[in-house]
């Protein structure tokens, strides 16, 4: 009896951990489902409103205006083609969660969903901690111009990186509703000063408007790998499909995607088109990458110390995207993946420095910014932008026979996607390549990790 007394307050307190932990479970499940269609097209406008929009005028000027809208337009539409499809394969799959699970979903029809889960997990990681790099070397960037290279570039560098980890501190993203809003209305402020700035001095020159050299036609002289350099940095400006699996899997009716890819799609067009054109138009073939370079010494401030929000909240998007793929597949069964316990918080803090820190040595060791990003989009976007989502389609959506009327119009423009992926992914690395060696050859960048 006395055994039997001893053994009870230990079975006792044994299943009260096990409830707690099944209450924490429930709690966290609910914690990381409560965005609507609105949350995620805001979120997928904050992903992708970034960066991209800030390489587009200088694309615009090596493809000329004529060019430069037509790919802006049709890329920005199969964007949308691609949310689609993701959404319907998520709405199709519950329980994909990233583009790894989708990997897994593709290549199972091979019977290679394994391979397929872990080669789809290691580029997804990998794009993401080189945009989250990026992120870094943007910032770098930022607080030179506003300091006027006040400091050692590396220095700025590490303030960077320390600033994009406070910011993805949050495990949830819907936690990040509302700095949300401040990302969106700090590059739209950021961009709309360029523009006005850009303009008003265009037309305050001599000459005005009319001696802007700015084309309808591609820039004299262009080579080939110039123009995939602009073509790729123009895609990876419309690559909201990268975390929309993972955006989607905190909606409590993911159904209702489709309202939001449009959303999305459409802002971006309109928002992308304009900066490009306007931005080129107004300052000419010397336009610079970033653009809000473009406004002059006192502009450019002005602008980086609007767009610094923005800088950092879309870069925190996507280093938490990484840091909850990581983190959730250490803890896959456990109640830690909810980042509801202290355990679960210090292993997903330590998860987001560490891809911070890898980030931030990226950024150190590619210090351009145009062929950066025009390097991570060929060799990463060019998947998850283009033949992926066409791949999805082709291979576990397509529904009815393929001469039907709506197959044979998404046959074509999923095909479209495969070969534009396909030719993006092999001529866009190689261009992106050739242009780090060219600037490197002619000094037109600093060394990595100096100060420069």
């Amino acid at each position: 009896m006395r055994n039997i007394r001893e053994c009870m307050p230990s079975r006792f307190a044994s299943e009260a951990r096990i409830v707690i932990r099944k209450q924490k479970a429930l709690a966290g499940d609910a914690h990381f489902h409560r965005m609507g269609w609105r949350g995620l097209a805001l979120i997928l406008i904050v992903e992708a409103v970034a960066l991209g929009a800030l390489s587009l005028p200088q694309c615009f000027a090596v493809l000329g205006i004529v060019a430069g809208t037509i790919v802006s337009v049709v890329f920005g539409l199969l964007a949308i083609v691609a949310g689609h499809n993701v959404g319907a394969l998520k709405c199709k799959f519950p329980h994909v969660r990233s583009y790894a699970d989708a990997g897994a979903v593709l290549f199972g029809k091979m019977g290679f969903a394994k391979a397929g889960y872990e080669f789809v997990y290691a580029v997804f990681l990998l794009e993401l901690i080189f945009v989250s790099g990026s992120h870094c070397l943007t910032g770098t960037i930022a607080f030179n111009d506003l300091t006027n290279k006040g400091a050692c570039g590396i220095v700025f560098g590490v303030v960077s990186a320390i600033i994009l980890f406070a910011v993805s501190a949050p495990a949830s993203f819907a936690d990040m509703a509302f700095l949300s809003f401040v990302d969106f209305a700090s590059i739209i402020a950021a961009i709309g000063i360029t523009i006005i700035a850009t303009g008003i001095q265009a037309n305050q020159a001599q000459g005005g408007l009319s001696a802007v050299n700015w084309s309808w036609a591609p820039k004299e002289n262009v080579s080939p790998h110039e123009v995939f350099v602009a073509v790729v940095n123009i895609i990876l400006a419309y690559t909201f499909t990268l975390c929309q699996f993972s955006f989607m899997d905190e909606m409590h009716t993911p159904e209702t995607y489709g309202k939001a890819v449009w959303t999305a799609g459409l802002a971006e067009i309109v928002i992308y088109t304009l900066t490009g054109t306007l931005v080129y138009a107004f300052v000419g073939a010397d336009v610079e990458s970033p653009a809000l370079l473009s406004g002059g010494p006192t502009i450019s401030k002005i602008a980086f110390g609007v767009a610094l929000p923005v800088i950092f909240i879309s870069g925190a998007v996507i280093t938490q995207t990484a840091a909850r793929l990581v983190h959730g597949r250490i803890f896959a069964n456990r109640v830690e993946r909810y980042v509801n316990t202290p355990r679960g918080w210090i292993t997903w803090l330590l998860t987001v420095f560490v891809i911070v820190a890898v980030g931030w040595v990226i950024a150190e060791a590619i210090p351009f910014f145009s062929n950066l990003v025009a390097l991570i989009s060929s060799l990463f976007n060019s998947g998850f932008a283009l033949y992926l989502p066409a791949l999805m389609w082709f291979t576990v959506l397509r529904e009815g026979p393929w001469t039907s009327r709506e197959n044979l119009m998404k046959g074509f423009v999923n095909g479209l996607m495969l070969v534009s992926g396909v030719v993006v992914l092999v001529g866009g690395t190689w261009a992106s390549i050739q242009s780090i060696i060219d600037d490197y050859r002619e000094g037109a960048v600093g060394g990595s990790f100096t100060c420069s």
